[in-house]
């Protein structure tokens, strides 16, 4: 037990009074600034399911000694049901990092969490050489250490455990290059967030070369500083197995066409909202089942993807609906805040498979056609979140302000003549009918019926009838 909670310790030490605090309900446990004396306390931690050690500087505890444990300790450790460790507000010095990691080997932890720390200092790696962990899951938000670039010798007797790495998550940490060899060494890696960093066109060539990441389903480079669409296009080309890619929050344009513009094939989900996009570039990748270009300046939209299930574009400066004929695989297509005044009903109607139609806050002008084809929409279940409060008519004058759903939309209304007139039609015949109904009782023949196989004396008599 004492091995234990030395190594606990040894993550969480700082020169003020602190204590741990067991969040039974949440299973969470939270211990802040410890120090020798108070360590103790870590273990009420030993129930909880996630663990965070926050606040402290571990700098001067760089030499502190940590033996071999033994096997009761072991034991302990395996037999724990932390499956989360969060460090957060610590100053971490990088060699006391390397000589602890490796009892996280005994324990059955999944995620591993670093928050706004600073790791200081170098270290070789050299005790975890040939050992795997049970950690899958590993980020770093808001951190600072020694460039990556150049330590691929250091980091090599970790090739066991990274080989093993699932997700990993490097944001907000001023990152500007990842080595190839880094992502040669994440062979299982499935998912790789590297937003709110300094990344550029020029640095992802280099981090997706041939055999990085043969397995990266799911890429985020949100929040850097890419601007050329096609630059991108070809430093991703060679992902063989990518799904999802999140380009949203760069300053993207078309940059410099190039024939090795290639989206990898696999590409299923593709997020470029909040790109300062003014058009739609192209190419865009042809197997698409969502494409999100929401919250940008486009002013028309032409996008035909046979296998297109899900099409996000709001908050655009979309004048009309896009057409839609070219995505007959289409279920959701959201235009809630563009400047679309109707929406076209039959073409809205035309696809069997829409399911969710968003479309709030644009100016609808509520003629008969317009609020109709949002109310038929409505009747069919289409519209989900904003519906009504957010369809407000901006005309004509006379229901500016009014919910869209209260305008009168009936064919009566809109258009009486359309109504009238077979009404009318019918009366006129059934007039015909009851004169020629009384003539027949007087035995006379109407001179219409004159020529229809009656003989002609009958029609002479008829006619002087």
């Amino acid at each position: 037990m004492r091995g234990a909670a030395l190594l606990l310790l040894a993550l969480g030490l700082q020169q003020a009074e602190g204590r741990c605090v067991f969040n039974r309900t949440q299973e969470y446990c939270l211990c802040y600034r410890l120090t020798e004396q108070s360590a103790g306390s870590v273990i009420q931690c030993l129930a909880a399911s996630a663990v965070e050690f926050q606040g402290g500087d571990l700098e001067k505890y760089a030499d502190f000694p940590i033996k071999d444990l033994d096997d009761s300790t072991i034991d302990m450790l395996g037999s724990l049901e932390i499956k989360k460790i969060i460090f957060s507000d610590l100053l971490v010095p990088e060699v006391l990092l390397a000589r602890v990691l490796r009892f996280f080997s005994y324990t059955q932890v999944q995620e591993m969490v670093f928050e706004s720390c600073s790791f200081v200092g170098r270290s070789s790696w050299a005790d975890m050489a040939g050992r795997a962990l049970p950690i899958v899951s590993l980020r770093f938000h808001n951190v600072t250490a020694a460039a990556l670039a150049g330590r691929e010798q250091d980091l090599s007797p970790l090739s066991r455990w990274l080989g093993a790495l699932q997700e990993l998550s490097v944001t907000a940490s001023h990152l500007a290059a990842l080595p190839c060899a880094v992502g040669r060494a994440l062979q299982a890696l499935r998912s790789l967030d590297l937003a709110h960093n300094s990344l550029g066109d020029d640095s992802l060539a280099p981090a997706f070369c041939p055999g990085a990441f043969a397995q990266l389903r799911v890429l985020s480079l949100r929040h850097n500083n890419l601007t050329s669409y096609h630059g991108v296009c070809g430093g991703v080309r060679l992902l063989g197995e990518l799904q999802h890619l999140d380009l949203s929050h760069n300053a993207l344009t078309a940059g410099t066409p190039s024939s090795s513009c290639q989206w990898p094939a696999t590409l299923r989900v593709f997020n470029l909202s909040s790109a300062g996009l003014d058009e739609v570039l192209t190419p865009l990748p042809p197997g698409l089942e969502v494409l999100d270009l929401s919250s940008n300046r486009l002013h028309a939209v032409d996008v035909s993807l046979r296998s297109l299930q899900a099409l996000f574009l709001s908050h655009n400066a979309l004048p009309a609906a896009p057409s839609i004929r070219g995505c007959p695989a289409l279920h959701t297509l959201h235009l809630d805040n563009n400047l679309i005044a109707e929406l076209p009903r039959d073409e809205v109607l035309l696809l069997e498979h829409l399911q969710d139609v968003a479309a709030a806050g644009n100016p609808f002008n509520c003629t008969c056609a317009g609020a109709g084809a949002v109310q038929a929409l409505a009747a069919v279940g289409c519209l989900g979140q904003g519906w009504p409060q957010g369809y407000v008519c901006h005309a004509p004058a006379r229901y500016q302000g009014v919910l869209l759903r209260d305008v009168p939309a009936s064919v009566l209304h809109c258009n009486p003549a359309a109504v009238l007139a077979p009404v009318c039609t019918g009366l006129a015949l059934l007039c015909v009918a009851v004169a020629g109904g009384l003539l027949w009782a007087r035995g006379a023949r109407p001179r219409w019926l004159c020529g229809l196989g009656q003989r002609q004396d009958a029609c002479s008599s008829a006619g002087r009838l």
